[in-house]
């Protein structure tokens, strides 16, 4: 497969050269984009005031099955471990690490191998970080300026989906897009009306058509090992906004392409692109989102 030449981020000013091959993208969320509750009560969030974060990632990975052989590969070396036979979490009964990486439920240990293994492997990571609190009030100024508007969180994540996409179709000739399945709705139709908003933005903004080919597909985390990988940088990305653990993204900040944090708009309403020139990690906290 040939090698991707070096794309445009949203903050360049000239169109990228096309790379005529496929893609491999894998999706997922972390974070709750529910805003209310049965009875349209604002919800508390977070235990500081907050509303927290809703985060989408998508992972550009150049082999799926290699990466996907070697998790599951890895995840075979740990369970034979003598080290984590009584581990509640290594029980297949359980339905966690056994079954499948999930970075939230894995031992500091399972963490470290995996995220060691990720460096490895040629993977891209890039993420739209939303604030809740900055949702509420956009929800808020909608009703106020229409009574028949009701949020669900489907636009928001939808929404995430044509921002994360606009410059990640036009530079192949097929793109195959897998989404982590969320609850038990299918939502395909809606994810690839999602993925044709950003083919169109793009067009508009460089008036030119795209012909690439997408495909997508839903599954679960445990049927795609790729989707695993994905839930693994949320899950840094997350602790550094959340928890201003930083450690877990430093390590893998090599790995991350770009993250748009859509909220932090102190000096651009668009917000803030934070990519290899402009790292995030190490930033200054304050005004970062759910914090």
């Amino acid at each position: 497969m040939a090698t991707a030449k070096p794309r445009r981020t949203e903050t360049t000013a000239t169109e990228p050269v096309p790379v005529h091959h496929t893609a491999h993208y894998f999706v997922d969320e972390s974070g709750d984009g529910v805003l209310f509750n049965a009875k349209g009560q604002v919800l508390a969030g977070q235990p500081d005031g907050s509303m927290g974060t809703f985060m989408l990632g998508l992972l550009e990975v150049h082999d799926p099955r290699a990466l996907s052989s070697d998790l599951a590969q890895l995840r075979a070396e740990l369970a034979a471990d003598p080290y984590f036979k009584d581990v509640p979490s290594f029980q297949p009964e359980r339905g966690k690490t056994a079954v499948a990486f999930h970075a939230k439920d894995d031992l500091p240990e399972v963490r470290r191998e995996v995220f060691r293994l990720l460096l490895r492997h040629p993977i891209k990571f890039y993420a739209v970080v939303r604030n809740m609190q900055a949702v509420l009030a956009y929800v808020r100024e909608r009703n106020a300026r229409s009574n028949t508007y009701r949020y669900h969180p489907n636009e928001l994540y939808d929404n995430a989906v044509a921002r994360l996409f606009k410059n990640r179709l036009h530079q192949y000739e097929s793109c195959q897009v897998c989404y982590a399945v969320r609850g038990t709705a299918d939502r395909t139709r809606a994810f690839a009306n999602a993925l044709e908003l950003a083919r169109s933005r793009f067009a508009k903004q460089w008036e030119k058509e795209i012909s690439t080919e997408i495909r997508v597909t839903a599954a679960q985390s445990q049927q795609q090992a790729c989707l695993q990988a994905v839930d693994y940088l949320l899950w840094a990305l997350q602790r550094h906004y959340v928890r201003q653990e930083s450690r877990y993204l430093e390590m893998m900040w090599g790995k991350v392409s770009l993250i748009h944090a859509v909220d932090e708009t102190d000096k651009a309403p668009y917000g803030v692109y934070y990519s290899k020139t402009k790292p995030l990690v190490g930033a200054a906290l304050e005004n970062k989102v759910g914090i």
